[in-house]
């Protein structure tokens, strides 16, 4: 995947900086309620659900749909698979926030697919059926040994859903893995991910701003605001 396309795909996710409308309050801060407790950071000390070789496979995909280019760094150096780990070892890789019980029927297009295992399920089994398929049509090699061109021909082939994964629909699983990959490339740095705010940067999304207050009569002015992080509003 180009980095253009990719970004074109996320024009949702982009931050802006023009303001449009706004209501002004002035007085000191608008919000007196009780603290909220701040997310734990995750720090990079260890996998908490990847085995190596899991997470290395994971990191060499996830390098390939996010490289590293003159606009900015790839999505191993950014710990995207970091985010994506400890993602999976906690609530959401139980699929805490699915419907996950039976009966499991095909619904309408619309409605989405239904699955009967959490993300984390569906992602180790998933990586084992890939896993598979490379060492099959590549003679032993794995993903991880295979030249970047070698891998991204197998990651269209995925992509397409041409390539056979047994037991795993190849299109579902692909989709999962770039929306998660996408997910630590833009979430809050706190969350493993997204190092140094190069995700926001790349976009221009401003980050945990509290207000916007001091740029409201600068319309039509390229704003160039620094993002701030949950990590920062810590230190």
């Amino acid at each position: 995947m180009r980095r253009r396309y990719f970004l074109l795909t996320l024009a949702v996710l982009a931050g802006t900086a023009v303001i449009a409308k706004a209501k002004v309050i002035w007085g000191g801060m608008p919000w007196n309620g009780p603290p909220a407790s701040p997310p734990q950071p995750v720090i990079a000390d260890g996998w908490k659900f990847f085995t190596t070789d899991e997470a290395a496979l994971a990191e060499a995909i996830a390098e390939r749909l996010i490289p590293a280019d003159e606009l900015s760094i790839g999505a191993k150096e950014a710990g995207c698979v970091v985010f994506i780990d400890a993602q999976l070892a906690g609530d959401y890789g139980k699929g805490s926030y699915l419907y996950l019980d039976g009966p499991l029927k095909q619904g309408l297009p619309q409605a989405g697919p239904q699955f009967k295992d959490g993300p984390a399920t569906r992602w180790r089994v998933g990586l084992a059926a890939l896993d598979k398929a490379v060492r099959g049509q590549y003679q032993g090699k794995r993903f991880v040994e295979l030249s970047p061109d070698k891998q991204d021909a197998l990651i269209n082939q995925w992509e397409a859903g041409s390539l056979a994964l047994d037991g795993v629909d190849a299109k579902l699983f692909f989709n999962l893995v770039l929306w998660n990959v996408r997910e630590g490339y833009f979430a809050d740095p706190i969350y493993g991910g997204n190092k140094d705010m190069a995700g926001w940067k790349l976009v221009g999304f401003p980050g945990a701003q509290y207000d916007f207050r001091d740029y409201l009569n600068q319309p039509g002015k390229k704003l160039d605001i620094q993002p701030v992080s949950f990590i920062r509003k810590q230190s």
